[in-house]
């Protein structure tokens, strides 16, 4: 059930990545940074996600493959920035360091803060977007209400880890 699991995550992240060239836009440096992001996530898990399938919710993220694609480059920056803040802020929280191996989480902590320091020194436009940060934050704020619902059990974030996972990909 694991390895079904495995290619299924491989597929939604393969099929996700949009086509652009190493110099478009220092996008291949966001898109490494995902990356890397992408794999601490994968790191975290502690719980195999199939045993949490009764917990799963949609929590209607905000972007998909189309509407991310189609956004013009200050605003998917924007969009990508606003939503590693969230997660920055989603796994700096104490309910969080009581769940994750404490040693990948601070990797991960380190490399989304290391992504935005870098996003902001690159970007000369500013990283306002009210329309499509509203969207995140509302989207992180269902994320939050979900694990305090949930007790913050392993099990709720191992969805929120999941989601996280498979909605990154996209930026």
């Amino acid at each position: 059930m694991a390895q079904v699991y495995l290619w299924l995550v491989a597929g939604v992240m393969l099929s996700s990545i949009p086509a652009c060239s190493l110099g478009e836009d220092g996008r291949w440096t966001h898109k490494t940074d995902n990356w890397k992001i992408l794999d601490l996530l994968r790191q975290l898990e502690r719980i195999p996600p199939q045993l949490c399938l009764n917990d799963r919710i949609d929590f209607q993220c905000p972007w998909q493959r189309g509407n991310v694609t189609q956004m013009q480059k200050p605003q998917r920056t924007c969009v990508q920035h606003v939503v590693l803040q969230q997660i920055f802020s989603l796994f700096l929280s104490t309910d969080s360091h009581a769940v994750w191996n404490q040693t990948v989480l601070g990797q991960l902590l380190s490399s989304l803060a290391s992504s935005l320091v870098r996003m902001q020194l690159a970007e000369e436009e500013n990283l306002a977007c009210p329309d499509w940060g509203n969207r995140v934050r509302k989207y992180f704020q269902g994320i939050h209400n979900y694990l305090k619902g949930k007790k913050y059990s392993s099990c709720a974030w191992e969805v929120v880890r999941v989601e996280i996972q498979v909605h990154l990909v996209l930026l």
